[in-house]
């Protein structure tokens, strides 16, 4: 359960979450003015070093960036010391679970441009949403890069980079990412 102060504080920043939330540890969930962050029923965010024993390096971070940005995240989801960072929109499916120290990130954080870059352009910063199926088990250390999709009951190994679109029921798995077995 989460305590009255972290309730207040969501309510404040427009968190919607489900019932039954349940929180170990305190993970920051940051939600830009007039952007959105909705989490589902009965999800779980892990947020503590010793809440999950692969070894979380830090808390779990929930956050929009930018106003009309959103994060969705099902019901029944599951999140260990992860981040994700939205400045367009990400979305994952119900019954996913979210190992240790992933990263979700839907944008390029800087300018590709070395011009933008040095003229801190913001609105230059490449993005693009990422969705994740339901059902899905995400490994430990994987990053999951702006534009991808993985389908419904896809597993993706450990210390991948995902990068692309990927169909339903597959293992996906390396750098860069591949599909390495279809789960019949």
């Amino acid at each position: 359960m989460i305590g009255i102060g972290y309730k207040i504080f969501l309510r404040l920043t427009h968190v919607k979450y489900g019932v039954q939330l349940s929180l170990k540890g305190v993970p920051l969930i940051y939600n830009h003015r007039g952007a959105s962050i909705r989490l589902g029923d009965r999800c779980v965010i892990k947020s503590s070093f010793l809440s999950n024993l692969v070894g979380l390096y830090s808390r779990t971070i929930i956050l929009t960036r930018i106003p009309g940005a959103e994060i969705e995240i099902g019901d029944r989801v599951g999140i260990s010391g992860a981040t994700i960072y939205a400045r367009t929109k990400i979305t994952i499916g119900d019954d996913t679970n979210i190992g240790g120290n992933v990263k979700i990130l839907d944008n390029d954080f800087h300018p590709i441009d070395p011009q933008a870059r040095l003229a801190d352009d913001k609105e230059r910063i490449g993005a693009a949403p990422i969705e994740i199926g339901k059902n899905c088990f995400i490994g430990c250390n994987v990053l999951i890069l702006k534009g991808s999709r993985i389908g419904d009951n896809c597993v993706v190994g450990a210390g991948s980079v995902v990068s692309g679109r990927f169909e339903d029921n597959c293992v996906i798995a390396g750098n860069p990412a591949k599909v390495i077995k279809k789960i019949v």
